[in-house]
């Protein structure tokens, strides 16, 4: 800055803009000069930045936009200021403005206040952690999303909390949002899914250990206790022999249970367990059928035939066990949705729209209410009341109930009226 600023001599300054031209940049020049020249003797600085942040892209021509040209000289001076030019890539320009761009966006974001769309509370920016694909949510609501995921298991399922996105948490978020145990417990689950995913890894009958399956001769060998077992029936290797299905190794083991002679407690107490993990085994393939993409076992307990792996996430369908997508498997003269055809008809035109995820949403709000928690008459999961009103949807099982007298509502009209429960009351 000169000394005699602002009475006699104008401010030195320097013009630096890679996006420009020589010629673009000599006339924002000429146009601060001519600004200085129309008050000589008073300050200008102020001015100028106006004008540079108003009025220079019209001044340019660029009132519709900007189109971006690598400039050909490196460098171009006049003799009363100077004007610096680099031959930079446009690639490295167009970074350059995308860089200063993006850091703007998130200085204003900081500063601002912002309203979270799970729990509708507002905040600073500050209070608010901003996942890749923009969408926002406060801290203290995707840590108890996070924890919440990582106490049911779904390890597979971090992504974004808004509706239909498919924006993913990153582990260095994740690591953020729990704490040492909570993270420990997602990275062993986050293993075990992947090797329950992987086709030829199973697991040493003897002590569980992860091993790797000979592919030709269905074998394996444990690399921990170098025990070698069938993959099928979890036996000790019978190459040559046929592998025996659940219900002769179960008869095996009641006949040879039968004779007590000469055995000791331990071995007849091994032989109970054998026995009884048999028929478990036999049950569990009664009552549920194996994922088509991952093959883990899974039991149909209620609701309709379309079942969610909670291992790798794979949709199927429990009648025909088919992988499947939506509920078009339903709809194009497949199999039924509902066992009831009556209940399906009423049912299931609506209920690919209800089951969304705005129902996380839901569970994260009762999660974090300090308001009283109503659990439903139907599956337990708690629920709030909204504005003190009694009529109640389940986030989980999408049914209404009454938070007074916990019984399942089919109409409203029916059951809050004046001889009935009141519609609208606050907690105690």
């Amino acid at each position: 800055m000169a000394k005699s600023y602002p009475s006699h001599h104008v401010p030195c300054f320097t013009i630096s803009a890679p996006w420009l031209n020589k010629l673009q940049v000599s006339s924002l020049s000429k146009a601060l000069h001519s600004i200085w020249r129309q008050q000589i003797g008073e300050e200008v600085i102020f001015q100028w930045t106006e004008w540079l942040h108003n009025s220079s892209l019209a001044h340019l021509g660029y009132d519709e936009g900007v189109v971006l040209a690598v400039p050909d000289d490196e460098m171009f001076c006049t003799g009363v200021d100077r004007v610096m030019l680099r031959n930079d890539e446009l690639e490295k320009i167009i970074h350059i403005m995308m860089s200063y761009n993006e850091e703007r966006c998130d200085n204003a974001f900081l500063n601002n206040a912002h309203q979270c769309l799970i729990c509708y509370s507002e905040f600073s920016g500050l209070e608010f952690i901003k996942l890749p694909c923009q969408h926002f949510f406060c801290s203290k609501c995707m840590e108890t999303y996070a924890q919440m995921l990582v106490k049911e298991g779904s390890v597979t399922k971090l992504s974004c909390p808004s509706s239909k996105c498919e924006g993913h948490i990153s582990p260095m978020l994740l690591k953020r949002l729990l704490d040492d145990q909570d993270y420990e417990r997602w990275e062993s689950l986050l293993l075990q899914r992947t090797l329950d995913t992987m086709s030829d890894v199973v697991y040493c009958p003897r002590c569980q250990t992860a091993c790797l399956e000979d592919s030709n001769t269905k074998d394996a060998q444990c690399s921990e206790c170098l025990f070698s077992f069938c993959t099928l029936c979890k036996e000790r290797r019978h190459l040559g022999e046929q592998c025996m299905d659940i219900e002769a190794k179960l008869r095996a083991l009641q006949e040879r249970s039968q004779s007590s002679h000469g055995k000791t407690k331990e071995q007849i107490r091994m032989e109970l367990e054998l026995i009884n993990e048999a028929k478990s085994m036999k049950e569990v393939q009664r009552v549920s059928k194996p994922c088509p993409n991952c093959k883990i076992m899974i039991s149909h307990t209620g609701g309709c035939n379309k079942m969610v792996c909670s291992n790798c996430g794979q949709f199927f369908c429990y009648r025909c066990n088919k992988s499947i997508k939506g509920y078009g498997h339903f709809r194009d003269g497949g199999c039924q949705i509902f066992l009831n055809q009556a209940y399906e008809t009423t049912v299931a035109t609506g209920w690919e729209v209800r089951m969304n995820d705005r129902q996380m949403i839901a569970q994260i709000q009762a999660e974090r209410s300090q308001a009283h928690k109503h659990p439903c008459p139907n599956c337990l999961q708690l629920n709030i009341k909204v504005n003190n009103n009694n009529h109640i949807f389940c986030w989980s099982c999408q049914l209404h109930f009454c938070g007074l007298c916990r019984k399942m509502v089919k109409r409203s009209s029916e059951h809050f009226k004046p001889t009935g429960c009141k519609e609208h009351t606050p907690d105690p």
